[in-house]
């Protein structure tokens, strides 16, 4: 196992205050892991900019590296699963929360929490995907598990030029569904119609459910911003339709009845990405490598940037001012 040093990212949040950059490290400065990986790509996901500027509460310990994402090759495994050289990833799973993420030349993982690269993407193409693409594809697949089908209706996708709604547009798409992209950046329109996006809506033109029951316009929807946008859209669901609710960027608070749940069967299902289990990823990272796999993956990966730019890129992103995925290339 390499006893060189490497950059990383490292943020400390304690009695000394918030602070991040660029320091350099040993492997054996990282949390233990059964798995060493040498990374190749993460990711900027908006917690990672919340936890790296100190903007939100998301370190429970202190210092950590960065970078809720990371792939990369194998240097050495206390688990018979992975071997030298093997091609993995991990996204969520208490990285830059509990433990060392992947903003580093080298990352210990749980080896509970590694997955096997699959076949049919590459590690760069897995973080173009990450956390936000997971999270996407999660709420597709327990949609479906809860009988979700394209013959109950369009999907209403809010916050589409987020990372997350922006991934489930293209992902929703390709597994047959139409997908309506709601934002508060109609300019981007063309660039969600590309992703495959059939309808593209201004969120300050969107007319949302204001009684219990409105006319059905949705057979399901992912959400991404919570709050009254939630609350709106569970009236215009078809019965026994399903919403996927995976962030709060409107707020925490919903306000809401119980008919559309009594009346039309409507569920609401919550997205965990971060504690899903491993079972449930493979699931999930077998089809983001086959059949929900986006065909515009390297369309919607606009920046490519390297561990000292990641300043500059939190600030961008906090401010509403950024589109598409940003990729860490990682230089050991």
């Amino acid at each position: 196992m390499t006893r060189d040093r490497f950059e990383a990212f490292r943020i400390h949040s304690d009695s000394a205050g918030h602070r991040a950059g660029i320091e350099s490290l040993v492997l054996d400065d990282l949390n233990p892991g059964t798995v060493a990986i040498k990374v190749a790509y993460s990711s900027v996901n908006y917690k990672d900019a919340l936890a790296g500027t100190g903007t939100g509460r998301i370190l429970r310990r202190s210092p950590l590296v960065g970078g809720i994402d990371v792939a990369g090759h194998v240097v050495a495994s206390g688990d018979a699963r992975f071997k030298e050289g093997d091609a993995v990833l991990c996204t969520g799973s208490g990285l830059s929360e509990t433990r060392d993420g992947g903003y580093a030349g080298y990352a210990r993982l749980e080896a509970d929490w590694t997955i096997p690269l699959p076949p049919g993407l590459s590690l760069r193409e897995s973080m173009i995907l990450g956390t936000a693409g997971f999270t996407a594809a999660l709420s597709l697949l327990r949609m479906q598990d809860n009988h979700q089908r394209p013959q109950l209706g369009p999907i209403a996708i809010t916050g589409a030029t987020g990372g997350v709604g922006m991934l489930a547009t293209a992902i929703f798409s390709r597994a047959g569904y139409a997908a309506h992209a709601i934002t508060g950046k109609p300019e981007h329109a063309d660039f969600l119609r590309t992703l495959g996006a059939s309808e593209v809506l201004d969120r300050r033109a969107f007319r949302s459910g204001q009684r219990p029951l409105e006319s059905v316009r949705y057979g399901g929807a992912l959400d991404t911003v919570g709050g009254s946008t939630l609350a709106g859209l569970l009236p215009l669901i078809a019965p026994y339709g399903n919403v996927a609710a995976c962030g709060l960027a409107a707020g925490a608070e919903l306000a809401t009845t119980v008919m559309p749940f009594i009346i039309r069967g409507v569920s609401l299902l919550g997205i965990a990405s971060a504690a899903t289990p491993r079972d449930q990823r493979e699931r999930v990272w077998a089809q983001l490598a086959g059949d929900w796999k986006p065909a515009q993956l390297d369309a919607m990966a606009t920046r490519e940037i390297t561990l000292a730019m990641l300043p500059e890129v939190f600030t961008r992103m906090l401010a509403g001012s950024s589109l598409g995925r940003v990729l860490v290339k990682i230089d050991a």
